[in-house]
């Protein structure tokens, strides 16, 4: 560990209920805003051009809108007016020249930050050149870097690894988790890496057991529930022996592994590239719900995933791509053609409630009385009508990264876009 500077005096700021200090609002990744002002007429409040794109979702704590860019600076902008309060830089990025495929040309900090309200410390995890992978927490007060620390996946070829899921708070640990480069190349392997949140201390860690790929990509990361970790793997190499690939696994927070679930047909899966890691899993109270590219609902029994072909019920739903948003028994799924309502019923059905008449494909968050929800492609946003998936109210808001989501706070809307974050008013 290595302090830049020292970090601000005083007690951290304690995350309110208005506040976003992790991805979609919560460790269970529900997505909802309940202190969210209610939709009135959309107007463009501000937007902030920083030094890269904003891949991961911005945070709010307080007065403070944090976004972290692909040029591995980490910024506090002010939540009214946009203006930069603080900007830390991890380091100069990995140019897309030095690694060996991927879609992120440079890639820096792509990942979702998380906020802990113990130490008072936003935690990133930058990549540099040579394809480095290092675990920062900035003091959300100065922007002082509190710590840094080499964070390495545990198995494969470092610069292989990209570092897209949400990191996770939990308990005095930051959990990070670790897929490949757009284009499986090279030799890279699922993972997921924690470290103390004070900075030292031994690592844990855990790889899925296969030769190859099973990255763990999905933007939203895990899903905490009863206190394990819930993530969503991608397709492995294996086409034999059973490898843990293509998946929804249980993790302890020691990070061994406790359950899981794949798919029957997950050889086939393995063999064209139909993972079920597209999406992470989503939460519906004792139940879990998993959809990744062949399109298909997995809906699991949170106490017991099931192990190989053990699913509740499944339906041909759409492939999803993103992160979920749920609120109550409804689960927002993010959709290449547009958002689509699932109404799930504990005891073990699924109803389909609307799919959006409009190409609303970025991973979609609930608050105001509205989904919000963007089209990637053509920079817009998009407030839809819960019951109906009718759009409301939309708004240009420029060019923006795929798999992107809001965050709701207060009255705005913000959005990491390629060139920084903007901030739209709802009433």
């Amino acid at each position: 560990m290595s302090s830049a500077r020292p970090p601000a005096e005083g007690a951290p700021t304690v995350v309110g209920p208005a506040d976003w200090p992790t991805y979609h609002h919560d460790n269970a990744r529900t997505g909802v805003a309940g202190q969210l002002a209610p939709l009135g007429t959309l107007h463009r409040a501000w937007q902030a051009r920083l030094d890269g794109a904003v891949y991961g979702q911005p945070l709010v704590i307080g007065d403070k809108v944090i976004a972290a860019t692909e040029h591995n600076t980490v910024y506090a902008l002010a939540a009214g007016d946009g203006h930069v309060l603080w900007s830390a830089s991890l380091g100069s990025p990995a140019p897309g020249s030095e690694l060996p495929c991927g879609d992120i040309d440079p890639l820096g900090i792509t990942g979702t930050p998380a906020y802990d309200q113990s130490s008072g410390l936003v935690f990133v995890v930058a990549e540099t050149a040579g394809g480095r992978h290092t675990l920062a927490g900035v003091d959300l007060a100065s922007g002082a870097v509190g710590l840094r620390r080499a964070l390495p996946p545990p198995r494969g070829d470092e610069v292989a690894h990209q570092q897209r899921a949400a990191l996770t708070v939990l308990d005095g640990w930051v959990y990070v988790a670790y897929g490949g480069l757009n284009g499986d190349c090279a030799n890279y392997i699922g993972s997921v890496v924690a470290a103390p949140t004070t900075g030292t201390g031994g690592l844990r860690s855990y790889a899925v057991p296969t030769p190859r790929e099973g990255g763990i990509w999905a933007p939203g990361g895990a899903v905490v529930h009863h206190g394990q970790l819930l993530y969503s793997v991608g397709n492995g190499e294996s086409t034999q022996n059973y490898d843990h690939s293509d998946s929804v696994l249980a993790l302890t927070p020691a990070l061994t592994l406790a359950d899981s679930f794949s798919p029957r047909q997950w050889i086939t899966d393995n063999e064209n590239d139909l993972d079920l890691g597209s999406m992470g899993p989503a939460l519906i109270d004792n139940r879990v719900l998993a959809v990744g590219k062949r399109g298909t609902g997995y809906l699991l029994d949170a106490a017991r995933l099931g192990g190989i072909g053990g699913q509740l019920t499944s339906q041909p739903l759409c492939p999803a791509f993103g992160g979920s948003a749920v609120a109550g028994s409804t689960v927002y799924l993010p959709c290449p053609e547009g958002t689509l309502a699932l109404d799930v019923d504990p005891a073990g059905s699924m109803r389909v409630r609307w799919k959006a008449p409009v190409p609303a494909d970025g991973s979609p968050v609930v608050g105001g009385g509205a989904v919000w929800v963007a089209d990637t492609q053509g920079g817009v946003l998009y407030a839809l009508d819960p019951a109906t998936g009718a759009p409301r109210q939309q708004i240009d808001v420029g060019a923006l990264p795929r798999f992107v989501s809001p965050t709701l706070s207060g009255a705005h809307v913000y959005l990491g876009t390629t060139t920084g974050v903007v901030a739209v008013t709802v009433r």
